[in-house]
């Protein structure tokens, strides 16, 4: 590995994993290559097909998770770059995804009818999927800031197929504010926020390199306003998916306890994954958290092999 792990750091995950063999287990995983994974585009072709098409071009494959078939992991040592050159990769029937950050959406389960917000959308994984699961039915409105995430997050919905999605170029939390003075609420929302990055070392060892207390102190703030203005276009009964690829209890128990702690009507749903996931922790250093956050799932990278995640269903109850 390029970068080795800060002192400051490897305190901090040895407090957040249960003993020593679980931390050695975890730093012996983020020195290994991860294994590529795919999701099956259903809006332009089944799972099966697409299977059957990948395996005469010699890609050893499998479907991990019985009971989505349309996410499939490359076990074969693929050249570096071959997966987003083949010509199924150009016409859209895959896209190139880890498979924990196919989670968000699985567990928020749009509707067909659905309109849905997904608030930091770039570079549009998580879109694609929601209009798959969608159907292409319903509205989607994918926010970013930047232009160079806009256009990568365009060209992905268009070469998936994606027809039911509205792109917007905003700030997060100013957009929200906006939507917010017209009275405008969704079904569903996502808040996939911009993160530490903890959970991405093997694919972005420089995160290590870059990791500090400071850092995770200042996108707690912002991840804490991010939240809480997305949160207020949620419709009474609407659901919403706040996720990080981190491990930092301040980037997200803490967040979600802060969106706790100033809306009552909000409440904490349980949710099954596909994959091993341990509960959300109820305290972290002298902070508590609500008993219900052990309904929040934490995905470490050495309990199946991927990349780290956390997320937490919430919803807002019906007046």
């Amino acid at each position: 590995m390029k970068y080795e792990p800060k002192p400051k750091f490897l305190e901090h995950m040895k407090k957040l994993l249960d003993n020593k063999e679980d931390l050695q287990k975890y730093l012996e995983v983020i020195k290994t290559k991860q294994k590529k994974s795919i999701r099956v585009n259903t809006l332009k072709i089944d799972p099966e097909t697409l299977k059957k098409t990948l395996q005469t071009r010699g890609w050893d494959i499998s479907q991990p998770c019985d009971s989505y078939p349309e996410i499939i992991r490359i076990e074969s040592n693929l050249e570096p770059g071959e997966i987003g050159k083949t010509k199924e990769h150009l016409l859209g029937y895959y896209y190139s995804q880890e498979i924990t950050s196919m989670m968000p959406i699985l567990a928020l389960n749009p509707q067909p009818n659905d309109i849905l917000f997904d608030c930091c959308a770039a570079p549009g994984s998580k879109t694609t999927q929601a209009a798959a699961i969608m159907e292409n039915k319903g509205t989607i409105i994918a926010n970013d800031v930047t232009i160079g995430r806009i256009i990568i997050l365009s060209s992905n919905l268009e070469r998936c197929g994606v027809t039911n999605t509205m792109i917007t170029r905003h700030d997060a939390i100013a957009l929200s504010n906006r939507l917010q003075k017209v009275n405008m609420l969704f079904d569903k929302i996502l808040v996939d926020a911009p993160c530490s990055g903890e959970g991405n070392i093997r694919v972005s060892p420089r995160t290590l390199l870059e990791w500090s207390e400071g850092l995770i102190k200042g996108l707690s703030k912002k991840q804490k306003k991010i939240a809480q203005a997305a949160l207020n276009l949620l419709k009474p009964g609407g659901e919403m998916i706040y996720s990080t690829c981190t491990h930092a209890p301040e980037e997200n128990e803490s967040v979600v306890q802060h969106l706790l702690d100033n809306n009552k009507d909000l409440e904490i749903i349980k949710v099954d994954l596909p994959i091993k996931s341990r509960p959300g922790l109820t305290q972290w250093n002298k902070e508590k958290f609500s008993n219900k956050l052990r309904l929040a799932h934490r995905i470490y990278p050495h309990d199946n092999d991927m990349e780290g995640f956390f997320l937490c269903k919430l919803r807002k109850k019906e007046n």
